[in-house]
């Protein structure tokens, strides 16, 4: 029973966020839905240094967000635009 008492309070500790971030190793833009612990202080998320580690933390969002487009995502090519004059 003590155990299943303290996974509860695990998993109220936790809190699920979508991290947005660059990759070290790409300029493409990222993101990764997860459960991290929550600091009791700040009520912040705390995110392990080695997920940390090779990534720019662009955001740290609440909950399991829907990327509809990212910066790219919709380039198009200029000269079919059109004339700008």
């Amino acid at each position: 029973m003590l155990r299943k008492i303290s996974k509860i309070t695990t998993i109220r500790n936790m809190k699920k966020v979508t991290i947005i971030f660059y990759d070290d190793e790409s300029l493409m833009l990222k993101h990764f839905v997860g459960r991290f612990p929550l600091s009791s202080a700040t009520g912040r998320v705390i995110l392990p240094d080695d997920f940390k580690e090779g990534k720019s933390i662009i955001a740290v969002c609440e909950g399991d967000v829907n990327i509809m487009n990212s910066v790219g995502d919709r380039i198009e090519n200029y000269s079919q635009l059109g004339n700008f004059s």
